[in-house]
């Protein structure tokens, strides 16, 4: 397998995020401006997109936003979602970011508080989804 770290949304990363978020979730809104300044980080098999991510500068200096972690239904149970969280915490930390924020689907904050990130603040609905805000510290903030 192959991580590639992208400067723009590429066809790959959108056609997982369609497959994930928009056919088999239901999300609407799945495509922003915020896709032009992120870095996305797509994993390949064997020259096949099978997940992403994407990360990109939070308004606090030295943080940074994790979002939109995916993985196409028949790469899963396999531990490509652990494998991308930990190249992306790699990435940021190589960079110098102090922390890590996410919107986490509430049925996903176990995957994420294994990866030490701790919620805050009171669950919120994003489209028709329970979601909660967490963060993991990298350094001082």
């Amino acid at each position: 397998m192959e991580f590639k770290i992208i400067n723009e949304l590429t066809k790959d990363e959108m056609s997982i995020r369609e497959e994930v978020f928009m056919q088999e979730q239901g999300f609407k809104n799945e495509f922003d401006d915020i896709d032009d300044s992120a870095k996305h980080i797509v994993l390949y098999d064997d020259g096949s997109p099978v997940g992403c991510c994407r990360v990109y500068p939070d308004e606090a200096v030295g943080g940074f936003i994790f979002g939109r972690l995916a993985v196409r239904k028949k790469y899963r149970g396999q531990d490509i979602g652990r494998k991308i969280m930990e190249k992306a915490i790699e990435y940021l930390s190589s960079i110098g970011a102090s922390y890590i924020s996410l919107s986490a689907q509430v049925q996903a904050k176990g995957f994420y508080a294994n990866f030490g990130f701790m919620e805050e603040g009171e669950e919120y609905l994003d489209e028709h989804c329970p979601h909660i805000h967490m963060v993991k510290e990298l350094g001082d903030r």
